[in-house]
């Protein structure tokens, strides 16, 4: 059963850092770019940063930009996202997403793009919050 699996978030104060992890179970993440994305209530879902197959390529939202650094570890099938210096502001569920690269697309034009993305996590909540 293919599966992605979220984990790491949580309440934390601003200023505060959380590393999420979205683990690939029943297949490989070696041939798919991943993105994070994030819903926060009454928003849509918004691409906060994804990464190509090998890694080279990133984007991130302008909103995370500096904050924010994902990566990817295709011997653990796993991609992280370190976030750091936490605003309320960040405050969403956060998902996982996986799909094959599209030709002629840019990592950037995909993480605008959530139907790009094929398998999807269930979701971890990141609160910001003194």
């Amino acid at each position: 059963q293919v599966q992605l699996v979220e984990s790491g978030g949580g309440l934390v104060q601003p200023g505060g850092s959380l590393r999420l992890s979205c683990v690939a179970s029943g297949w490989i993440l070696d041939y798919y770019a991943i993105g994070w994305f994030r819903q926060a209530p009454g928003k849509e879902r918004e691409g906060v940063s994804c990464i190509g197959t090998s890694g080279g390529s990133t984007y991130y939202a302008d909103s995370v930009k500096g904050r924010f650094t994902i990566s990817r570890d295709n011997a653990k099938n796993t991609v992280y996202l370190q976030m750091n210096s936490l605003k309320p502001e960040d405050t969403a569920v956060y998902y996982c997403a996986a799909g094959p690269p599209v030709f002629d697309m840019t990592v950037e034009a995909m993480c605008a793009v959530p139907n790009a993305y094929d398998y999807w996590g269930q979701g971890t909540q990141v609160t910001v919050s003194s």
